[in-house]
């Protein structure tokens, strides 16, 4: 039987290592993404202007709110809501992508890839979420 105890215990460290890699490859990427709105980079006003959002005020409270999902998305205890709030900031960019008529695959579906990397990410790294959302 300890055989099957270190199998076991093998896969969990795999899928917890692994699960750590993709959130904090997520973590970096919207982290990166909201100290850019804070600063309100001219990169930033420019491509808000063209979503139709105006302005430093704008991107910075953006950025506060992205800031905000991302830390508690980036702390376990509060990893869960943070991913719920996530979904629903990434789900308004996709959203706002829809309605200028971006591209589909290089801009309206980034904020699903983005959103498979955070919800993949935990799903592999919380036991409680697998238990929850069995995979068969």
């Amino acid at each position: 039987m300890a055989g099957a105890d270190s199998i076991q215990s093998k896969v969990r460290d795999w899928k917890y290592r692994t699960g750590w890699t993709l959130s904090g490859l997520a973590i970096l990427f919207l982290a990166m993404d909201a100290v850019m709105k804070l600063l309100a980079l001219p990169v930033v006003i420019e491509a808000g202007t063209a979503l139709g959002f105006g302005g430093e005020s704008t991107a910075r409270l953006l950025g506060v709110i992205l800031m905000g999902c991302t830390v508690l998305y980036a702390l376990p205890r509060t990893s869960l809501l943070g991913a719920i709030l996530l979904t629903g900031y990434l789900g308004g960019a996709v959203a706002t992508h829809v309605r200028v008529a971006n591209p589909l695959f290089s801009h309206v579906l980034f904020g699903v890839y983005v959103g498979v990397f955070v919800w993949a990410g935990i799903y592999l790294r919380d036991p409680r979420l697998r238990i929850l959302i069995p995979t068969r």
